[in-house]
Protein backbone atom coordinates (compact mmCIF):
# COMPACT_ATOMS: atom_id res chain seq x y z
CA UNK A 1 0.00 0.00 0.00
CA UNK A 2 2.29 2.29 1.22
CA UNK A 3 2.08 5.67 2.65
CA UNK A 4 1.44 9.58 0.88
CA UNK A 5 4.29 11.93 0.75
CA UNK A 6 4.63 15.29 -0.06
CA UNK A 7 8.09 16.90 -0.49
CA UNK A 8 8.36 20.74 -0.25
CA UNK A 9 11.03 22.44 -2.31
CA UNK A 10 11.49 25.68 -1.10
CA UNK A 11 12.76 27.68 -4.19
CA UNK A 12 12.81 31.38 -5.64
CA UNK A 13 12.24 32.23 -9.25
CA UNK A 14 15.24 32.34 -11.37
CA UNK A 15 17.35 30.06 -8.87
CA UNK A 16 17.54 26.53 -8.67
CA UNK A 17 16.12 24.29 -11.64
CA UNK A 18 14.13 21.23 -11.12
CA UNK A 19 15.51 19.40 -8.29
CA UNK A 20 17.10 15.72 -9.63
CA UNK A 21 17.07 14.11 -5.82
CA UNK A 22 13.33 14.74 -5.59
CA UNK A 23 12.82 13.29 -8.88
CA UNK A 24 14.88 10.48 -7.80
CA UNK A 25 13.22 9.96 -4.58
CA UNK A 26 10.04 9.74 -6.14
CA UNK A 27 10.87 7.07 -8.78
CA UNK A 28 12.56 5.15 -5.21
CA UNK A 29 9.27 5.71 -3.10
CA UNK A 30 7.00 5.37 -6.41
CA UNK A 31 8.31 1.68 -6.77
CA UNK A 32 7.46 0.79 -3.32
CA UNK A 33 3.78 1.74 -3.54
CA UNK A 34 4.10 5.39 -1.90
CA UNK A 35 2.05 8.10 -3.28
CA UNK A 36 4.37 11.37 -3.85
CA UNK A 37 3.38 14.91 -4.18
CA UNK A 38 5.30 18.47 -4.58
CA UNK A 39 5.09 21.66 -3.22
CA UNK A 40 7.12 23.75 -5.24
CA UNK A 41 7.49 27.70 -4.87
CA UNK A 42 9.72 28.51 -7.33
CA UNK A 43 6.64 30.18 -9.91
CA UNK A 44 5.37 31.68 -6.85
CA UNK A 45 5.81 35.49 -5.48
CA UNK A 46 6.85 33.88 -1.74
CA UNK A 47 8.28 37.62 -0.64
CA UNK A 48 11.50 35.91 0.17
CA UNK A 49 14.68 38.58 -0.75
CA UNK A 50 13.83 38.91 -4.22
CA UNK A 51 11.20 37.42 -5.96
CA UNK A 52 10.53 37.51 -9.62
CA UNK A 53 8.33 40.72 -9.35
CA UNK A 54 11.96 42.60 -8.70
CA UNK A 55 14.42 40.58 -9.94
CA UNK A 56 16.13 42.57 -12.91
CA UNK A 57 19.18 43.81 -11.68
CA UNK A 58 22.13 45.62 -12.94
CA UNK A 59 23.87 42.10 -14.21
CA UNK A 60 25.98 42.98 -17.36
CA UNK A 61 26.86 39.15 -17.04
CA UNK A 62 23.43 37.83 -18.07
CA UNK A 63 22.73 37.37 -21.14
CA UNK A 64 18.66 38.89 -21.17
CA UNK A 65 16.05 36.19 -21.75
CA UNK A 66 11.99 36.42 -21.12
CA UNK A 67 10.49 33.13 -19.77
CA UNK A 68 7.25 34.87 -21.26
CA UNK A 69 8.66 33.56 -24.94
CA UNK A 70 7.75 30.40 -23.25
CA UNK A 71 4.47 31.32 -22.06
CA UNK A 72 5.91 30.84 -18.21
CA UNK A 73 4.59 32.88 -16.08
CA UNK A 74 4.30 33.79 -12.36
CA UNK A 75 1.08 32.41 -10.43
CA UNK A 76 -1.32 34.59 -9.72
CA UNK A 77 -2.65 32.69 -6.77
CA UNK A 78 -1.94 32.38 -2.76
CA UNK A 79 0.77 30.05 -2.37
CA UNK A 80 -0.46 29.82 1.37
CA UNK A 81 -3.68 28.92 0.39
CA UNK A 82 -2.53 26.36 -2.53
CA UNK A 83 -0.36 25.08 0.01
CA UNK A 84 -3.36 24.67 2.53
CA UNK A 85 -5.23 23.11 -0.28
CA UNK A 86 -2.62 20.35 -1.52
CA UNK A 87 -1.74 19.37 2.57
CA UNK A 88 -5.95 18.70 2.86
CA UNK A 89 -6.78 17.29 -0.60
CA UNK A 90 -3.33 14.88 -0.25
CA UNK A 91 -3.31 14.30 3.09
CA UNK A 92 0.13 13.57 3.34
CA UNK A 93 1.42 10.84 6.09
CA UNK A 94 4.60 12.13 5.83
CA UNK A 95 6.54 15.83 4.99
CA UNK A 96 10.31 16.21 3.59
CA UNK A 97 11.59 18.99 2.28
CA UNK A 98 14.66 19.05 0.44
CA UNK A 99 16.74 22.54 1.11
CA UNK A 100 19.81 24.66 -0.07
CA UNK A 101 21.07 27.04 2.63
CA UNK A 102 20.19 30.06 1.20
CA UNK A 103 16.06 28.75 0.82
CA UNK A 104 16.08 27.53 3.98
CA UNK A 105 14.84 30.13 5.75
CA UNK A 106 12.05 30.81 3.15
CA UNK A 107 11.55 26.51 3.86
CA UNK A 108 11.12 27.54 7.50
CA UNK A 109 8.46 29.70 6.42
CA UNK A 110 6.52 27.48 4.47
CA UNK A 111 7.20 24.54 7.32
CA UNK A 112 5.04 27.35 9.46
CA UNK A 113 2.22 27.51 7.49
CA UNK A 114 1.64 23.77 7.37
CA UNK A 115 1.84 23.74 10.92
CA UNK A 116 -1.92 23.33 11.37
CA UNK A 117 -1.62 20.44 9.38
CA UNK A 118 1.47 18.73 10.94
CA UNK A 119 -0.22 19.35 14.50
CA UNK A 120 -4.01 18.14 13.82
CA UNK A 121 -2.67 14.99 12.10
CA UNK A 122 0.90 14.19 14.18
CA UNK A 123 2.58 14.24 10.58
CA UNK A 124 6.43 13.45 11.06
CA UNK A 125 8.74 16.25 9.15
CA UNK A 126 12.43 15.24 7.79
CA UNK A 127 14.60 17.20 6.21
CA UNK A 128 17.25 17.28 4.10
CA UNK A 129 19.97 18.76 1.58
CA UNK A 130 23.74 19.44 1.74
CA UNK A 131 22.57 22.12 4.90
CA UNK A 132 21.11 19.93 7.12
CA UNK A 133 23.92 17.35 6.65
CA UNK A 134 26.69 19.88 7.58
CA UNK A 135 24.22 22.06 10.01
CA UNK A 136 21.63 19.17 11.50
CA UNK A 137 22.33 20.85 15.01
CA UNK A 138 20.85 24.75 13.60
CA UNK A 139 18.27 22.34 11.52
CA UNK A 140 17.50 20.31 14.42
CA UNK A 141 16.20 23.35 16.19
CA UNK A 142 13.24 24.11 14.46
CA UNK A 143 10.53 23.29 16.27
CA UNK A 144 8.58 21.57 13.16
CA UNK A 145 11.50 19.44 12.18
CA UNK A 146 11.35 16.28 13.47
CA UNK A 147 13.88 14.24 11.56
CA UNK A 148 17.26 15.74 9.85
CA UNK A 149 18.80 13.16 7.32
CA UNK A 150 22.54 13.80 7.20
CA UNK A 151 24.16 12.31 4.15
CA UNK A 152 22.41 11.12 1.14
CA UNK A 153 18.49 10.65 1.50
CA UNK A 154 17.59 7.66 -0.70
CA UNK A 155 18.02 4.57 2.09
CA UNK A 156 16.47 6.60 5.03
CA UNK A 157 13.43 7.89 3.04
CA UNK A 158 12.86 4.41 1.77
CA UNK A 159 13.04 2.83 5.49
CA UNK A 160 11.18 5.87 7.12
CA UNK A 161 8.08 5.40 5.02
CA UNK A 162 8.17 1.52 5.53
CA UNK A 163 8.56 2.27 9.21
CA UNK A 164 5.54 4.47 9.26
CA UNK A 165 3.24 2.40 7.27
CA UNK A 166 3.68 -0.08 10.08
CA UNK A 167 3.37 1.87 12.26
CA UNK A 168 6.49 1.42 13.92
CA UNK A 169 9.52 2.94 15.59
CA UNK A 170 12.09 4.83 13.41
CA UNK A 171 14.36 5.56 15.98
CA UNK A 172 17.06 3.87 14.38
CA UNK A 173 16.46 4.43 10.59
CA UNK A 174 20.27 5.16 9.18
CA UNK A 175 21.38 8.17 8.36
CA UNK A 176 18.53 10.40 10.93
CA UNK A 177 18.70 12.46 13.85
CA UNK A 178 16.01 12.04 16.12
CA UNK A 179 13.89 14.46 18.03
CA UNK A 180 11.29 13.48 20.79
CA UNK A 181 9.81 16.30 22.78
CA UNK A 182 11.46 19.01 20.70
CA UNK A 183 15.17 17.42 21.55
CA UNK A 184 17.67 15.47 19.67
CA UNK A 185 17.19 11.82 21.07
CA UNK A 186 19.07 9.97 18.84
CA UNK A 187 21.83 10.70 15.84
CA UNK A 188 22.38 7.48 13.90
CA UNK A 189 25.02 6.44 12.19
CA UNK A 190 25.18 7.24 8.09
CA UNK A 191 25.18 4.27 5.72
CA UNK A 192 27.33 3.62 3.03
CA UNK A 193 26.93 5.92 -0.25
CA UNK A 194 24.49 4.35 -2.68
CA UNK A 195 24.80 2.66 -5.71
CA UNK A 196 24.01 5.03 -8.42
CA UNK A 197 23.70 2.68 -11.14
CA UNK A 198 20.99 0.79 -9.47
CA UNK A 199 18.78 4.36 -9.26
CA UNK A 200 15.61 4.38 -11.58
CA UNK A 201 15.15 7.08 -13.79
CA UNK A 202 13.65 10.10 -12.48
CA UNK A 203 10.57 11.15 -11.97
CA UNK A 204 9.60 14.63 -13.54
CA UNK A 205 5.73 13.61 -14.01
CA UNK A 206 5.26 15.37 -10.17
CA UNK A 207 6.50 18.66 -11.22
CA UNK A 208 4.38 20.89 -14.00
CA UNK A 209 5.86 21.10 -17.12
CA UNK A 210 7.16 24.26 -16.90
CA UNK A 211 10.06 23.49 -14.37
CA UNK A 212 11.93 22.05 -17.56
CA UNK A 213 12.40 24.84 -19.22
CA UNK A 214 15.28 27.33 -18.29
CA UNK A 215 17.35 30.05 -19.96
CA UNK A 216 20.56 29.34 -22.25
CA UNK A 217 22.82 32.02 -23.59
CA UNK A 218 19.24 34.21 -24.10
CA UNK A 219 17.14 31.42 -25.38
CA UNK A 220 14.59 29.30 -23.00
CA UNK A 221 14.94 25.83 -23.64
CA UNK A 222 12.88 22.69 -22.19
CA UNK A 223 16.19 21.14 -20.15
CA UNK A 224 16.38 17.80 -19.14
CA UNK A 225 19.12 17.71 -15.40
CA UNK A 226 21.15 14.65 -16.15
CA UNK A 227 23.63 12.89 -13.55
CA UNK A 228 26.77 11.28 -14.58
CA UNK A 229 28.84 11.84 -11.73
CA UNK A 230 28.00 12.68 -7.96
CA UNK A 231 30.66 14.23 -5.99
CA UNK A 232 33.82 15.71 -7.42
CA UNK A 233 37.71 14.44 -7.19
CA UNK A 234 38.93 17.65 -6.43
CA UNK A 235 38.91 19.74 -3.30
CA UNK A 236 38.42 23.38 -3.78
CA UNK A 237 37.48 25.44 -0.01
CA UNK A 238 34.98 26.95 -1.35
CA UNK A 239 33.13 23.61 -2.42
CA UNK A 240 31.23 21.28 -0.15
CA UNK A 241 32.97 18.22 -1.66
CA UNK A 242 36.25 17.81 0.61
CA UNK A 243 33.81 17.72 3.64
CA UNK A 244 31.62 15.40 1.99
CA UNK A 245 34.40 13.15 1.19
CA UNK A 246 35.75 13.71 5.21
CA UNK A 247 32.17 12.56 6.36
CA UNK A 248 31.69 9.61 4.30
CA UNK A 249 35.20 8.48 5.29
CA UNK A 250 34.93 8.81 8.44
CA UNK A 251 31.82 7.11 8.87
CA UNK A 252 31.45 4.59 6.58
CA UNK A 253 35.30 3.89 5.32
CA UNK A 254 34.46 4.53 2.02
CA UNK A 255 34.72 7.53 -0.89
CA UNK A 256 31.72 9.41 -1.62
CA UNK A 257 32.44 10.10 -5.57
CA UNK A 258 30.90 7.57 -7.72
CA UNK A 259 30.20 7.46 -11.75
CA UNK A 260 27.03 6.39 -13.33
CA UNK A 261 27.35 3.52 -15.89
CA UNK A 262 27.15 5.42 -19.56
CA UNK A 263 24.54 2.65 -21.02
CA UNK A 264 22.11 3.97 -17.90
CA UNK A 265 23.24 7.84 -18.34
CA UNK A 266 22.07 6.42 -22.54
CA UNK A 267 19.04 4.82 -21.61
CA UNK A 268 18.10 7.94 -19.13
CA UNK A 269 18.66 10.29 -22.41
CA UNK A 270 17.01 8.56 -25.12
CA UNK A 271 13.79 7.96 -22.57
CA UNK A 272 13.21 11.66 -21.51
CA UNK A 273 14.02 12.91 -25.39
CA UNK A 274 11.55 10.37 -26.94
CA UNK A 275 9.03 10.11 -24.43
CA UNK A 276 9.10 14.23 -22.93
CA UNK A 277 10.19 16.29 -25.88
CA UNK A 278 13.72 17.46 -24.35
CA UNK A 279 15.16 20.01 -26.51
CA UNK A 280 18.65 20.16 -24.33
CA UNK A 281 20.88 18.76 -21.77
CA UNK A 282 22.08 19.82 -18.71
CA UNK A 283 24.92 17.66 -16.82
CA UNK A 284 25.11 18.49 -13.63
CA UNK A 285 28.40 17.10 -12.98
CA UNK A 286 30.52 19.17 -10.44
CA UNK A 287 33.22 18.45 -12.55
CA UNK A 288 31.86 16.85 -15.92
CA UNK A 289 35.63 15.72 -17.45
CA UNK A 290 36.41 13.96 -14.77
CA UNK A 291 36.98 10.91 -16.94
CA UNK A 292 39.36 8.47 -18.08
CA UNK A 293 40.13 7.91 -21.96
CA UNK A 294 37.90 5.03 -21.76
CA UNK A 295 34.62 6.58 -20.18
CA UNK A 296 35.13 9.81 -22.43
CA UNK A 297 34.93 7.38 -25.93
CA UNK A 298 32.12 5.59 -24.82
CA UNK A 299 30.36 8.83 -23.34
CA UNK A 300 31.00 10.43 -27.28
CA UNK A 301 30.08 6.98 -28.69
CA UNK A 302 26.87 6.82 -26.72
CA UNK A 303 25.37 10.78 -26.83
CA UNK A 304 26.45 10.89 -30.89
CA UNK A 305 22.64 8.96 -31.20
CA UNK A 306 20.99 11.64 -28.79
CA UNK A 307 21.60 14.20 -31.12
CA UNK A 308 20.64 17.78 -28.86
CA UNK A 309 23.14 20.13 -27.85
CA UNK A 310 24.01 20.40 -24.02
CA UNK A 311 25.91 22.06 -21.31
CA UNK A 312 28.50 21.04 -18.49
CA UNK A 313 30.88 22.17 -16.29
CA UNK A 314 34.46 21.45 -15.68
CA UNK A 315 38.12 23.00 -14.84
CA UNK A 316 40.54 24.49 -17.35
CA UNK A 317 42.88 21.74 -16.99
CA UNK A 318 40.49 19.03 -17.95
CA UNK A 319 40.11 20.45 -21.49
CA UNK A 320 42.30 18.73 -24.06
CA UNK A 321 42.12 19.56 -28.13
CA UNK A 322 40.88 15.87 -28.34
CA UNK A 323 38.17 15.79 -25.91
CA UNK A 324 36.88 19.74 -27.14
CA UNK A 325 36.48 18.49 -31.16
CA UNK A 326 34.95 14.78 -29.99
CA UNK A 327 32.63 16.94 -27.53
CA UNK A 328 31.33 19.24 -30.84
CA UNK A 329 30.82 17.04 -32.68
CA UNK A 330 28.41 15.12 -30.57
CA UNK A 331 26.34 18.63 -29.93
CA UNK A 332 28.23 20.07 -26.70
CA UNK A 333 26.65 23.66 -27.01
CA UNK A 334 28.36 25.93 -24.01
CA UNK A 335 30.97 24.83 -21.06
CA UNK A 336 31.53 26.67 -17.77
CA UNK A 337 34.68 26.96 -16.37
CA UNK A 338 35.23 27.45 -12.87
CA UNK A 339 38.10 30.10 -12.66
CA UNK A 340 36.96 31.66 -9.10
CA UNK A 341 39.70 33.90 -8.72
CA UNK A 342 43.23 35.42 -11.15
CA UNK A 343 46.10 35.20 -8.21
CA UNK A 344 48.00 32.44 -8.54
CA UNK A 345 49.24 32.59 -4.82
CA UNK A 346 45.45 33.48 -3.39
CA UNK A 347 44.20 30.31 -5.54
CA UNK A 348 46.35 27.90 -4.36
CA UNK A 349 46.54 28.80 -0.68
CA UNK A 350 43.10 29.92 0.15
CA UNK A 351 41.08 27.82 -2.80
CA UNK A 352 43.62 25.19 -3.38
CA UNK A 353 43.16 24.71 -6.71
CA UNK A 354 46.96 24.82 -8.30
CA UNK A 355 47.16 25.67 -11.97
CA UNK A 356 49.52 28.59 -13.64
CA UNK A 357 47.41 31.24 -15.42
CA UNK A 358 49.23 30.97 -18.56
CA UNK A 359 47.78 27.18 -18.21
CA UNK A 360 44.36 28.54 -17.92
CA UNK A 361 44.97 31.17 -20.97
CA UNK A 362 46.09 27.95 -23.46
CA UNK A 363 43.69 25.78 -22.29
CA UNK A 364 40.84 28.02 -23.01
CA UNK A 365 41.61 28.83 -26.34
CA UNK A 366 40.89 25.22 -27.26
CA UNK A 367 36.57 25.46 -27.09
CA UNK A 368 36.80 28.52 -29.68
CA UNK A 369 39.03 26.95 -31.73
CA UNK A 370 35.84 24.26 -32.46
CA UNK A 371 32.87 26.51 -32.29
CA UNK A 372 31.86 25.37 -28.72
CA UNK A 373 31.37 28.97 -26.18
CA UNK A 374 31.74 28.95 -22.74
CA UNK A 375 31.80 31.22 -19.81
CA UNK A 376 33.86 31.67 -16.74
CA UNK A 377 32.81 31.73 -13.30
CA UNK A 378 34.79 33.97 -11.26
CA UNK A 379 34.62 34.56 -7.28
CA UNK A 380 35.56 37.74 -5.14
CA UNK A 381 35.05 38.82 -1.35
CA UNK A 382 36.95 35.60 -0.20
CA UNK A 383 38.52 36.01 3.31
CA UNK A 384 41.84 37.61 3.56
CA UNK A 385 41.00 39.11 -0.41
CA UNK A 386 41.46 42.78 -0.92
CA UNK A 387 40.22 45.19 -3.55
CA UNK A 388 44.08 45.03 -5.35
CA UNK A 389 43.91 41.16 -5.44
CA UNK A 390 40.33 40.60 -6.90
CA UNK A 391 41.68 42.87 -9.93
CA UNK A 392 43.92 39.79 -10.72
CA UNK A 393 40.84 38.31 -11.39
CA UNK A 394 39.78 41.18 -14.00
CA UNK A 395 43.00 40.84 -15.38
CA UNK A 396 42.74 36.83 -16.03
CA UNK A 397 39.49 37.53 -17.42
CA UNK A 398 40.70 39.92 -19.86
CA UNK A 399 43.04 37.48 -21.43
CA UNK A 400 40.42 34.77 -21.55
CA UNK A 401 38.06 35.54 -24.17
CA UNK A 402 35.12 34.42 -22.42
CA UNK A 403 31.74 34.80 -24.36
CA UNK A 404 30.23 35.68 -20.76
CA UNK A 405 32.02 36.06 -17.44
CA UNK A 406 30.64 35.87 -14.08
CA UNK A 407 31.36 37.31 -10.83
CA UNK A 408 29.72 36.07 -7.45
CA UNK A 409 30.55 37.65 -3.98
CA UNK A 410 31.80 34.48 -1.91
CA UNK A 411 29.11 32.56 0.04
CA UNK A 412 30.51 30.97 3.55
CA UNK A 413 28.06 27.99 3.41
CA UNK A 414 28.23 25.06 5.82
CA UNK A 415 29.89 22.19 4.86
CA UNK A 416 33.50 24.27 3.38
CA UNK A 417 36.38 24.75 4.24
CA UNK A 418 36.10 28.41 3.67
CA UNK A 419 33.28 28.28 6.40
CA UNK A 420 35.48 26.96 9.05
CA UNK A 421 37.97 29.34 8.38
CA UNK A 422 35.74 32.18 8.59
CA UNK A 423 34.38 31.23 11.42
CA UNK A 424 38.07 30.79 12.69
CA UNK A 425 39.14 34.54 11.37
CA UNK A 426 35.46 36.01 13.38
CA UNK A 427 33.62 37.20 10.20
CA UNK A 428 30.74 34.72 10.73
CA UNK A 429 29.51 33.12 13.75
CA UNK A 430 28.84 29.06 13.35
CA UNK A 431 24.91 29.52 13.46
CA UNK A 432 24.58 32.07 10.95
CA UNK A 433 22.60 31.31 7.50
CA UNK A 434 23.95 31.98 4.11
CA UNK A 435 21.24 33.70 1.90
CA UNK A 436 22.56 34.76 -1.00
CA UNK A 437 19.20 35.48 -2.50
CA UNK A 438 20.68 39.42 -2.77
CA UNK A 439 23.80 37.99 -4.24
CA UNK A 440 25.00 40.83 -2.05
CA UNK A 441 28.44 39.58 0.29
CA UNK A 442 27.48 38.57 4.00
CA UNK A 443 30.66 39.03 5.30
CA UNK A 444 31.95 42.03 7.27
CA UNK A 445 35.92 42.37 6.41
CA UNK A 446 37.58 45.91 6.74
CA UNK A 447 40.31 45.29 4.36
CA UNK A 448 37.64 44.21 1.74
CA UNK A 449 34.43 46.37 3.08
CA UNK A 450 31.26 44.90 1.35
CA UNK A 451 31.22 48.59 -0.79
CA UNK A 452 34.18 47.86 -2.23
CA UNK A 453 33.00 44.23 -3.11
CA UNK A 454 29.76 44.92 -4.25
CA UNK A 455 31.55 47.73 -6.66
CA UNK A 456 33.53 45.10 -8.32
CA UNK A 457 30.97 43.15 -9.14
CA UNK A 458 28.63 45.91 -10.61
CA UNK A 459 31.72 46.92 -13.34
CA UNK A 460 33.06 43.41 -13.31
CA UNK A 461 32.08 43.19 -17.04
CA UNK A 462 33.21 46.51 -18.31
CA UNK A 463 36.69 46.45 -16.47
CA UNK A 464 37.00 43.30 -18.73
CA UNK A 465 35.42 44.06 -22.01
CA UNK A 466 36.38 47.96 -22.26
CA UNK A 467 39.99 49.18 -22.99
CA UNK A 468 41.99 50.13 -20.13
CA UNK A 469 42.12 53.66 -21.22
CA UNK A 470 38.39 53.80 -19.78
CA UNK A 471 39.69 52.44 -16.45
CA UNK A 472 38.83 55.41 -14.65
CA UNK A 473 35.94 56.11 -16.20
CA UNK A 474 34.41 52.73 -15.15
CA UNK A 475 35.95 53.44 -11.68
CA UNK A 476 33.67 56.78 -11.21
CA UNK A 477 30.56 54.37 -12.34
CA UNK A 478 31.14 52.26 -9.33
CA UNK A 479 29.77 55.20 -6.90
CA UNK A 480 26.51 55.11 -5.65
CA UNK A 481 25.85 59.68 -5.97
CA UNK A 482 23.73 61.24 -8.92
CA UNK A 483 27.11 61.27 -11.09
CA UNK A 484 28.17 57.59 -10.35
CA UNK A 485 24.63 56.30 -11.41
CA UNK A 486 24.63 58.22 -14.48
CA UNK A 487 28.32 57.27 -15.62
CA UNK A 488 26.92 54.05 -15.09
CA UNK A 489 23.98 54.06 -16.97
CA UNK A 490 25.62 55.44 -19.58
CA UNK A 491 28.49 53.13 -19.79
CA UNK A 492 25.85 50.10 -19.09
CA UNK A 493 23.95 50.76 -22.52
CA UNK A 494 27.48 51.05 -24.22
CA UNK A 495 28.43 47.93 -23.19
CA UNK A 496 24.93 46.48 -23.73
CA UNK A 497 25.31 47.45 -27.36
CA UNK A 498 28.39 46.68 -27.92
CA UNK A 499 28.73 43.26 -26.21
CA UNK A 500 25.40 41.53 -25.32
CA UNK A 501 23.77 39.61 -27.57
CA UNK A 502 19.93 40.51 -27.81
CA UNK A 503 17.04 38.13 -26.17
CA UNK A 504 14.21 35.84 -28.05
CA UNK A 505 11.50 38.26 -28.99
CA UNK A 506 9.31 37.90 -26.87
CA UNK A 507 5.68 38.33 -28.57
CA UNK A 508 3.85 37.64 -25.17
CA UNK A 509 5.84 40.56 -23.15
CA UNK A 510 6.12 38.46 -19.63
CA UNK A 511 8.98 38.43 -16.93
CA UNK A 512 12.31 38.67 -16.97
CA UNK A 513 14.49 36.98 -14.84
CA UNK A 514 18.20 38.13 -13.39
CA UNK A 515 20.05 34.38 -12.95
CA UNK A 516 20.90 32.47 -16.31
CA UNK A 517 21.40 29.34 -15.75
CA UNK A 518 24.89 28.83 -16.11
CA UNK A 519 25.61 31.69 -13.42
CA UNK A 520 24.02 29.13 -11.13
CA UNK A 521 26.24 27.50 -8.37
CA UNK A 522 23.32 25.77 -6.11
CA UNK A 523 21.70 23.71 -8.77
CA UNK A 524 23.07 20.46 -6.93
CA UNK A 525 22.44 21.43 -3.49
CA UNK A 526 19.84 19.49 -2.76
CA UNK A 527 18.99 16.27 -0.89
CA UNK A 528 21.81 14.22 -1.68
Amino acid sequence: MGIKVLFIYPNTYGMNMLPPAIAIFSSLLKSKGNQIQVFDTTYYAVDFGIDADGAKMDRLNVVPFSMGSRDIRIKNTDWKEDLKKQLNDFKPDLIAMSSTEDMWELGVKILKQAKEYKVKNDVPVVVGGVFPTFAPEICSKEELVDLVCVGEGENALIDLCEKIEKKEDYLNVTNLWVKKDGKVIRKNSISKPVDINSSPKIDISIFEENRLYRPMMGKVYKMFPVETIRGCPYTCTFCNSPDQMNLYKKNTKGGYFRKKSMDLVYKELKYFKENHGVEYNYFWADTFLAMNAKEFDEFCEMYSDIKLPFWMQTRPETVTDYNMKKLAEVGLHRISFGIEHGNEEFRKKILDRRWKNKDIIAKLKIPHKYGISFSCNNITGFPTETRKLAFDTIELNRELNADNATINAFMPFHGTPLRKMCEDLGLITPDKITKCITGESILDMPYYPRHEIEAVKKCFSMYIKFPKNRWKEIERAEQTDKEGIKIFNELKKEFLEKFMPKPDADPHGGIEAFQDLDNNKSVADEMH
